[in-house]
């Protein structure tokens, strides 16, 4: 199977010159699960003919800042709840990003689009009166941190913090993390990354950067979290936690929750 898999690879290389295998990469799903906010309601942003329905949440007294989440690669932004809400009960107000083809938005995922639609993410939270005087953190979990690392370094004048949980350091990383060996070498020649978190750190300022990463992820392997770090520019924080993949909310919330409020 693995072979045949190599097999594949090698025509569609051979066919296509820039090669970015998004559907290897986004794995979306429709079932919302119960939401377990009481105050949020969704924010929905057009981009093209497609329709992002994301989720703002707020806490019960005033914000301290606002948060845009970044979720990972599966499921849909109700299965990312036990990151977020934690964030709300310790007063922050918290933007809940989705993909194209995540939960009820339209249109499907790509690298590109992803990209391109944060660009309209920004332009809607910056028009928002009850954002505007605030503090900007930006979250990424897991796949998530690729384009929170991009979105910050776009928009990184008006963002405060960045918080990258469980991630990689570009999509090739992710491949070659998580594809057999004999591959490699055609993982390195024909899989693009448009946009690479171990660069796009190299070019914030100004930003202070937290990194979470565990040893124990068997998904993001902890030296690429590291080597991201490494690239990044002070003020800087990591984080190591015990615990599987993008879990560090679940076994040490309260580290966690200390230090995002360091990044004000």
């Amino acid at each position: 199977m693995k072979n045949v898999f190599t097999c594949l690879l090698l025509i569609f290389s051979f066919t296509s010159s820039f090669a970015q295998f998004d559907d290897q990469f986004y794995f979306p799903s429709k079932e919302l699960k119960p939401m377990l906010f009481s105050d949020y309601e969704k924010a929905p942003v057009i981009v093209g003919n497609d329709t992002l329905q994301n989720i703002f949440i707020k806490p019960k007294d005033k914000a301290k800042a606002t948060i845009i989440f970044f979720q990972g690669n599966g499921g849909n932004y109700t299965d990312y709840q036990f990151i977020t809400k934690p964030l709300v009960d310790a007063g922050y107000q918290v933007f809940m990003t989705s993909f194209r083809g995540y939960g009820e938005s339209t249109g499907k995922p790509t690298h590109l689009t992803i990209a391109s639609d944060s660009e309209k993410i920004f332009e809607y939270i910056s028009n928002r009166s009850d954002v505007k005087n605030t503090k900007i953190i930006v979250y990424g979990a897991s796949i998530g941190c690729q384009i929170a690392t991009n979105f910050t370094k776009k928009f990184q004048s008006r963002i405060s913090g960045l918080v990258l949980d469980s991630g990689f350091a570009s999509f090739t990383d992710i491949a070659l993390s998580t594809r057999p060996a004999e591959q490699h070498a055609i993982i390195k020649m024909y899989l693009t990354s448009p946009y690479l978190s171990k660069d796009d750190i190299k070019s914030i300022e100004n930003v202070k950067l937290l990194v979470i990463q565990s040893k124990s992820d068997s998904v993001a392997p902890f030296e690429q979290g590291k080597l991201v770090f490494d690239n990044a520019k002070a003020p800087k924080t990591f984080l190591e936690y015990e615990g599987g993949h993008i879990l560090a909310m679940k076994t040490d919330s309260e580290k966690i929750i200390k230090a995002i409020g360091n990044l004000l």
